[in-house]
């Protein structure tokens, strides 16, 4: 009786554990994750996606297989990696990082070319963080500084940029005052340190971006240039975080 009732301990305790390894993540309110960080689990996901491009920043990780399967082969995914004065306006550049896979709490757009709708899919034991999602540039000669940042519940739309479906086409951050229902969890926006009456416009870089160390080396003064084809310096040093041209090749300062 004695082993009876330990092997029936055993198995609810298994079945016990078993439960507490699975998540939805409610991608319309948003989870308490502080109760599941730095534990592995099995998390399923249920994301609405525009055909287009869209917002997305996800507490664990997933690898380009992975991004794939969820989203389809076609999909691309890109990073915020700098930004540029554009006359009066500022220009976004993203950056190809699909072969990275997403990073856990980092924002990205993602472009998905499939029918409008919600997409569900499951990731097994991954790792879960709660942990700040927002990075920072800062653009060169007014000193604004622009940060992309994710919802981790639902978010008030007011003084925030974000991506409206009828502006998906080229991943287009407008002003987003009037949207009533804010930012749904896992999605991003971009937040201005001056407010949200400037005009962002967004570039699409390639993967052809290499670190600037491998093309400058210690003590060289070169020309250094913006993606516009403004020279910004005449030397590396002092450069601020993002993509710039030097000796003709796109180089990333990090």
């Amino acid at each position: 009786m004695k082993k009876l009732l330990l092997m029936a301990a055993i198995a609810l305790g298994s079945i016990g554990a078993n439960a507490q390894q699975n998540l939805t993540l409610s991608t319309y309110k948003g989870t308490d994750l502080a109760k599941y960080t730095g534990k592995t689990l099995n998390v399923s996901v249920n994301r609405y996606v525009f055909n287009g491009w869209n917002t997305i920043s996800l507490p664990f990780d997933l690898t380009e297989a992975q991004v794939n399967e969820a989203f389809g082969n076609d999909c691309r995914l890109e990073r915020l990696v700098g930004v540029e004065n554009d006359g009066s306006n500022i220009r976004l550049n993203f950056q190809d990082c699909k072969a990275e896979g997403i990073r856990a709490n980092v924002p990205y757009i993602l472009h998905y070319t499939g029918e409008t709708g919600t997409k569900s899919f499951k990731t097994e034991n991954v790792a879960v963080y709660d942990a700040p999602s927002a990075i920072t540039f800062t653009a060169e000669g007014t000193g604004e500084t622009v940060t992309m940042a994710c919802a981790k519940t639902q978010k008030a739309a007011e003084g925030l940029y974000g991506i409206l479906a009828k502006d998906n086409a080229e991943a287009t951050f407008v002003n987003v005052n009037s949207i009533s229902t804010g930012f749904y969890a896992t999605r991003c926006y971009i937040q201005l340190s001056n407010g949200n009456s400037t005009l962002l416009t967004t570039n699409h870089i390639g993967s052809d971006v290499t670190d600037i160390k491998s093309v400058v080396k210690a003590g060289e003064r070169v020309e250094v240039y913006n993606l516009s084809g403004v020279k910004v310096a005449e030397d590396v040093k002092g450069l601020k975080r993002g993509i710039y041209v030097v000796k003709g090749k796109k180089v990333m300062v990090k």
